[in-house]
């Protein structure tokens, strides 16, 4: 057990992960319990208190990773701890695989086991997001990298919304949404923020000064020139109208 009072006398910061080789055992923390059994694992913030429970016979490997380390991997570490990573299938099978070779191949040279130990904390990432639904951080951006891009091909269409776009992606809105977890907005916002810039853009080209206003508000996606004006203001800090006047005189 780990107790705020002996959590304030040390600044360490960092992850230990429990795998469990045999026997049972519980890790406790932020109101719930991990039951580990063989090749499970289950992650716990010493920053904070906790509880390891264990029966009569066990053995359990531990890892320590950094937490600057593990929050720049995994967002959301308070979520993931005292949750346990399956150890029959996906990560938590080949965790303890690893784990293993690193303690048993004494003959192992230093390249070799900092490859292998690389491996391990990517694994315990792996196990982790696993846990949230979320794709391991490459992933998160690439997929992140393919909405956008998917939305700016769109921004002229009148029925491009959230809903479209997770259909046009195969992925449900909820996973859409929690692409833009990390944005400065959400994704609707995104989609408004794109069509007033594009329309910024158009209102002060030189082509299309016998455009009016409105058309280029539709031409845009929006369907009201009244809220096209609202949304240009708050943005621009001026209306559309003034924003041409000024820009061309």
């Amino acid at each position: 057990m780990r107790t705020p009072a002996g959590i304030a006398r040390t600044s360490d910061d960092y992850f230990l992960v429990s795998v469990q080789n045999q026997g049972n055992g519980f890790v406790v923390q932020d109101d719930r319990i991990a039951r580990l059994e063989p090749g499970d694992f289950a992650m716990y913030d010493t920053t904070r208190p906790y509880e390891l429970h264990f029966a009569d016979n066990f053995e359990q490997y531990v890892l320590r990773l950094p937490g600057s380390t593990l929050r720049t991997l995994v967002r959301n570490t308070a979520d993931l701890t005292a949750r346990t990573v399956p150890g029959g299938q996906g990560a938590g099978k080949l965790l303890l695989t690893m784990v293993r070779t690193l303690l048993d191949d004494t003959e192992m040279s230093t390249q070799s086991a900092e490859a292998v130990a690389q491996s391990v904390e990517y694994l315990v990432v792996a196990g982790l997001s696993g846990l949230t639904d979320a794709p391991p951080p490459h992933l998160a951006a690439r997929r992140l990298a393919v909405i956008k891009q998917e939305i700016r091909a769109r921004l002229r269409d009148p029925g491009l919304s959230v809903a479209s776009v997770a259909a046009t992606l195969h992925l449900s809105p909820s996973t859409l949404h929690r692409a833009f977890a990390a944005e400065p907005c959400s994704a609707s916002e995104w989609i408004w923020a794109q069509r007033l810039d594009g329309a910024r853009l158009d209102l002060v080209d030189l082509t299309l000064l016998n455009i009016s206003i409105a058309d280029i508000a539709f031409g845009w996606g929006f369907s009201d020139a009244a809220h096209f004006s609202r949304a240009f203001r708050a943005r621009f800090g001026c209306s559309p109208r003034d924003y041409r006047n000024s820009t061309l005189a």
